[in-house]
């Protein structure tokens, strides 16, 4: 596997707010209908909204070999269709044959940010099961806000430079005044630069903008492959439309009923687990970085590389240095795929001998910083949507000392800095519109809930939380390491979500795959 195409990919399926910084078994089947709702349930389209769901598509050359392009208008405001638009990008490779076309499979990498046309053209339209792309329209929408569909912006690179270098594990009022304003500016930069966007990027308005292009694209149902964020996109369309449901696949799951508070700290023992499974396994080497006694001694040598790094930041190769918060990122970064390890054992052994320049490709990697010192959209968008969908963790700074203990029994090694990285929509310029809340989608069709029980970003747990909110849902459990399932590896996992896609039987309830 290539580690750098896949952390690309997988930087795309943040999760949560916070973070800026083959065998089988199975169970018994207890929900295996595949039938679905007559059409007549499925609500009609508001009047305001007619112009809109009647436009036509006007496909083009992606200039990408077999990819079509084309932009989609919808309303800015929802709630206001008449008081502009916004243009939204959207990409297709139809269906190759042979078979009986299903209809369009709508992908999304999650993040939010993630841009889902990069993801269709570099990996889902050639990367998944050619049975799958057979009898299936590939098709991807960048959600308003991120990448092609007007993408919020909030600083230049430079600017994003010293953002993510600014620490964030504060030891002094200094640092905290410091860290607050890093956030105030980053907020700001958004309003400036983006200001007319930022109030209408939420993920209902993203679902609503889903359902707008499954009627373009003339599906009476959505068919949907959501991973991380893109589960609780997909989740809330199911909430929304559930008539209109078709053959849904939420890998990597998120629970929406859980607060910003409960949702990053969850996170945080996500990463703890996935380091103890990444240290578990570099101790048996003879050239662990972190030594070959145990996991303990491994966790106290990185918390000790951390100190270090917060006290003296080390070379990198290029002007910016390796400080804390860039080798704390190049470490969560390498923890969403197992594939990945080898190259933070090789970063860290260069860390501990003064060399940056491992840890920092990392982090870039997650940020999506380019080669020529310029950032993909990711971070502005990811803070954008999730403080927009949800109320602030912390209101302020005494809040987030308050909750730092509980974060650190989550997590020792990563507790405190992702307590600090969840005060970031305390100084956001727009107001929440969601809230936290179940879903359960009653009168859709089966939907398919994907967890992996060693997932960092995505707590196996919150799988289990979505599968039983969902009055359709139905469990799919990988039993290993790394961020989501489909398509890493498990014959067992890709074999159940081919057939469900491809036949629209879901897995027997509470498969379990390895």
């Amino acid at each position: 596997m290539d580690t750098r195409r896949s952390l690309r990919i997988l930087a795309t399926t943040l999760g949560t707010a916070g973070l800026l910084i083959s065998g089988c078994s199975s169970g018994s089947s207890t929900n295996a209908s595949t039938s679905t709702p007559p059409a007549s349930s499925a609500p009609a389209v508001p009047a305001g909204l007619k112009p809109y769901y009647a436009q036509q598509l006007k496909w083009r050359d992606c200039g990408v070999e077999g990819f079509q392009c084309t932009t989609m208008k919808a309303p800015l405001d929802y709630k206001k269709p008449d008081s502009g638009e916004i243009k939204l990008a959207v990409a297709r490779k139809k269906a190759t044959g042979p078979g009986k076309r299903i209809g369009s499979l709508l992908v999304n990498p999650g993040g939010p940010g993630g841009s889902a046309i990069e993801y269709l053209q570099s990996y889902a339209a050639i990367g998944y099961p050619a049975q799958v792309r057979a009898r299936y329209d590939m098709v991807a929408i960048d959600p308003r806000g991120v990448a092609r569909s007007e993408p919020v912006v909030c600083l230049t690179g430079p600017q994003m430079d010293t953002y993510t270098q600014v620490d964030q594990t504060p030891d002094d009022a200094a640092e905290v005044t410091e860290l607050g304003g890093a956030y105030t500016k980053f907020a700001n930069g958004c309003e400036q630069r983006s200001g007319e966007i930022l109030p209408h990027v939420s993920t209902v308005e993203t679902a609503r903008d889903m359902d707008m292009l499954r009627a373009l694209l003339g599906d009476e149902r959505l068919h949907y492959v959501g991973a991380s964020y893109g589960t609780f996109l997909g989740a809330t369309y199911a909430g929304l439309f559930p008539a209109r449901v078709g053959r849904l696949v939420l890998d990597g799951a998120m629970d929406p009923s859980l607060d910003a508070v409960e949702l990053n700290r969850d996170q945080t023992a996500g990463f703890e687990t996935a380091f103890q499974a990444f240290a578990a396994d570099c101790v048996k080497k003879a050239d662990c970085p972190l030594g070959t006694t145990s996991t303990a001694d491994a966790a106290t040598r990185l918390k000790r590389l951390f100190a270090d790094l917060d006290a003296r930041p080390i070379a990198t190769g290029e002007s910016r240095r390796l400080t804390e918060s860039l080798g704390t990122t190049g470490v969560i970064a390498a923890m969403y795929d197992e594939s990945a390890w080898p190259q933070l054992r090789e970063a860290l052994t260069s860390a501990q001998k003064g060399d940056g320049s491992g840890l920092l490709a990392l982090s870039d990697s997650y940020y999506e910083r380019r080669p020529n010192g310029t950032y993909a959209n990711l971070m502005f968008a990811n803070a954008a949507v999730n403080c927009l969908d949800q109320p602030p963790a912390f209101a302020d700074a005494k809040a987030v000392t308050g909750a730092v203990p509980s974060f650190e029994k989550a997590s020792p090694v990563f507790g405190k800095a992702f307590a600090w990285a969840a005060l970031n929509c305390a100084h956001w310029p727009v107001p929440p519109t969601g809230t936290p809340h179940r879903i359960e989608a009653k009168g859709a069709a089966p939907i398919v809930v994907v967890g992996t029980t060693r997932d960092p970003a995505t707590p196996y747990k919150w799988a289990q939380s979505l599968a039983g909110q969902l009055s359709s849902g139905t469990l799919l459990t990988y039993r290993g390491d790394g961020h989501t399932a489909y398509g890493r590896g498990s014959d067992c996992i890709d074999s159940a979500i081919n057939t469900y896609l491809l036949e629209g039987t879901p897995p027997a309830e509470d498969k379990k795959c390895s």
